[in-house]
């Protein structure tokens, strides 16, 4: 386990070493953890996300690296949608919100572990699972709009918010009015299953959706 408070660290290790199926084979602040846990290739490894001394996506990746049959459960308040996505291709395999149940905290440990993907509660029954199994299966976010239908003028908005564009700009790039900009903006986010323009800003850059706005850009100026 790893988590830089110190206090949650040993109250989470006390909680599950009283589990008769589980043992705590490692706890840290940082990733000192790999060199104990290195001997003992865990079953699982708890991950807070918001490590501050850390970039937890790089511990992720670290961690499958070292361990690729160890599953990754990574801990948080509320990981944005966008975040979800990134450690999902990076090979976490479970999520725990820290306001948790015990008995949701230990039954996501539990499946996991037997290799089932546990995503956090809320956002299960919404189109953002889709988004997931799209990151899990590699695939980008053309396929992902064209799953969902998305129209050639949401593309096109996506893209320019991707470019860190505003709604006016998009307008006059776009030759339309403000208010359908936001329009579009709103009905996006409701396909996308996200809840603020920084989250799909977030999300298409992560998926190089500014870089084909910029070259689209420069072709049409040439």
């Amino acid at each position: 386990m790893i988590e830089d408070n110190r206090l949650l660290r040993e109250g989470i290790a006390k909680m599950l070493n009283a589990e008769a199926d589980m043992k705590v084979v490692s706890s840290s602040g940082n990733g000192d953890a790999f060199e104990t846990a290195s001997k003992l290739s865990p079953d699982v490894v708890l991950l807070d996300l918001g490590l501050q001394d850390q970039d937890s996506l790089q511990v992720v990746e670290l961690v499958k690296q070292r361990f690729p049959d160890t599953h990754v459960i990574v801990m948080d308040l509320v990981p944005a949608h966008a975040e979800v996505a990134e450690f999902v291709r990076a090979g976490v395999a479970g999520f725990i919100l820290k306001d948790a149940t015990l008995h949701d905290f230990l039954h996501t440990i539990r499946s996991v572990a037997q290799g089932t993907k546990i995503l956090p509660p809320l956002m299960t029954s919404s189109l953002f699972s889709q988004i997931v199994e799209h990151a899990l299966q590699g695939g980008q976010m053309k396929k992902l709009i064209s799953a969902i239908k998305m129209t050639s003028r949401e593309q096109d908005v996506i893209q320019n918010i991707a470019a860190g564009k505003s709604n006016k700009e998009i307008a006059s790039e776009l030759n339309i009015a403000v208010y359908t900009v936001k329009s579009h903006v709103h009905n996006i986010l409701e396909k996308l299953a996200l809840h603020t323009r920084l989250e799909l800003a977030t999300f298409a850059h992560s998926q190089g959706m500014d870089r084909k706005a910029s070259a689209r850009s420069t072709d049409d100026g040439e």
